[in-house]
């Protein structure tokens, strides 16, 4: 089960908490000028719109924050 504070959480994540997460999902340099949670997947995870600056030009897309309560560990993709 997930409590309510992790979901809290997971749907409040700041540009910095996700470039951690995709840090520790073993993406690289990930930099998010913004980032706005959009609702959960019939999945399960928790889907976010992300903008990045890409080659100088602006880009926006989405990351997606699989959550593994057994291991309390958070990982993203894309």
């Amino acid at each position: 089960m997930i409590s309510a504070d992790t979901v809290r959480y997971l749907t409040t994540l700041n540009t910095l908490h996700l470039e951690a997460i995709a840090l520790q999902s073993g993406y690289k340099g990930e930099r998010y000028l913004s980032a706005e949670f959009l609702g959960l997947t019939n999945g399960g995870e928790f889907c976010y719109t992300v903008t990045f600056n890409e080659d100088g030009e602006l880009r926006k897309g989405k990351v997606f924050v699989k959550y593994d309560p057994t291991t309390d560990r958070a990982s993203l993709d894309f």
